[in-house]
């Protein structure tokens, strides 16, 4: 069963990103009722207010990575947080702030599975397969570097953090929605392994089957960590985000996923990340991530019997 409490972490930082405003996400997301409706659908929610962590400096890349002592720090006060509301029983949800902060938010899940014995199956729903490297990356930006640094690949103040290099396997995680990836990242991730269930595959064999593939092996012990990009939505139902990519699931589509996801009942831990109310039109996309979340708990349309 989901996690009857949930904690919501705000993580008000925009340091990974190429642009700045996802640093406003997790008030957009508050001022969209994200407590109210998770409430609704019946669960305990305390909301653990915002880290507190350096501000964004705005300068060039140094060594291939733009305010890495920063994003260090970030996903650090990030891991902390996480760790201790699962440790307490509780499903830590992190309101971003940009990608670059599941780095600390997935290691702290990943270290609660290895320390209760739990399998770990990361949903990275997201435009961008995020597996840049300092010498891949066109842009020293870390948010296209999060999926890398977990697997081992990046700078040693970041791949660590959880305590084990890598944080996780390649194996036990799903990217959904991929359709913008660099062309020295695609080699990389085809090297490594990942699977990866980008929209040509999504056009072609549907999101039901798509979300079928990709929870195969979800068991009832597994936790199970969704990582959710707001970019991964086309940019015509989300425009709030600083990297929009044409050509994204639609909102229904979007609402199966979430569903889908609800239905196996293995929910753990979440991301919500990458929202950007500079780009936003009257908080529509903080909206309907708030809407894709409530479907994530198990509100749903669904008539049928």
């Amino acid at each position: 069963m989901t996690a009857a409490s949930v904690a919501l972490i705000g993580a008000p930082t925009d340091v990974g990103a190429s642009a700045r405003g996802a640093s406003m996400g997790p008030e957009a997301l508050r001022v969209a009722q994200l407590q109210t409706v998770l409430e609704a659908q019946g669960l305990a929610v305390i909301d653990r207010g915002n880290l507190s962590g350096p501000p964004n400096p705005w300068q060039p890349p140094d060594g291939g990575y733009r305010h890495l002592r920063e994003v260090t720090e970030w996903n650090r006060l990030v891991h902390a947080a996480v760790l201790a509301e699962l440790a307490a029983g509780r499903l830590p949800m992190l309101l971003g702030g940009d990608h670059s902060l599941a780095i600390g938010s997935i290691s702290a899940v990943a270290k609660h599975c290895r320390d209760t014995g739990r399998k770990l199956r990361v949903l990275w729903f997201d435009a961008h397969a995020d597996f840049n490297t300092h010498i891949l990356t066109p842009s020293g930006n870390v948010h296209g570097m999060p999926v890398a640094c977990l697997c081992g690949h990046g700078p040693s103040a970041l791949v660590s953090i959880g305590g084990r290099v890598p944080a996780i396997d390649p194996a036990q995680l799903r990217q959904i929605g991929i359709r913008s990836v660099d062309a020295g990242e695609k080699r990389f991730v085809h090297e490594v392994g990942i699977e990866v269930f980008d929209m040509r595959y999504i056009d072609e064999m549907g999101m039901r089957y798509t979300l079928e593939q990709a929870l195969l092996g979800v068991d009832d012990d597994t936790h199970v960590h969704v990582s959710l990009d707001v970019d991964f939505l086309d940019p015509g139902i989300a425009p709030g985000v600083g990297t929009t990519v044409s050509g994204g699931p639609t909102y229904r589509e979007a609402q199966l996923c979430m569903e889908m996801v609800a239905d196996t009942g293995r929910l753990a831990s979440l991301d919500i990340v990458e929202l950007n109310p500079a780009f936003d039109i009257r908080n529509r996309t903080a909206e309907v991530a708030v809407d894709l979340i409530g479907s994530l708990f198990g509100k749903s349309t669904l008539m049928r019997k």
